[in-house]
């Protein structure tokens, strides 16, 4: 049974920081580029970063470029998404999902292209 948790949310003041992590089980994750995603109240579920297989390629959206980085340990079984200097507008839910891709050459920052989804973890930045 494929199982994706995500971790570590939780409220933060304005240039904080909080690490979230993406814990899988039930398939291997060397096989898989792992992305995140937010959802915001009211808003579509948007791409925050991506990294693929060997966790050498990386992508960020825009937004968070220069802020968040993303890192895999493989035999932890585990992603994270390191975030530094929040902001209000980065409130929303966060989610990690698995794209079974059969290549190491990069990953996508579109949700169409993932697998399996986690349930969220809630981040809240406010002072």
């Amino acid at each position: 049974q494929w199982r994706l948790v995500e971790s570590g949310g939780g409220l933060v003041e304005p240039g904080g920081s909080l690490r979230l992590s993406c814990t899988t089980s039930g398939f291997s994750l060397d096989d898989y580029a792992i992305g995140w995603f937010r959802e915001a109240s009211r808003r579509d579920r948007e791409a925050v970063s991506c990294v693929s297989r060997s966790g050498t390629i990386a992508y960020y959206w825009p937004s968070v470029k220069g802020r968040f980085t993303i890192s895999r340990d493989s035999a932890k079984n585990t992603t994270y998404l390191q975030m530094n200097n929040l902001k209000p507008e980065d409130t929303a839910v966060y989610y990690c999902a698995a794209d079974r891709i059969s290549n190491d050459n990069g990953c996508f920052l579109f949700k169409n292209e993932y697998d399996w989804w986690g349930r969220g973890t809630q981040v809240t930045v406010s002072s």
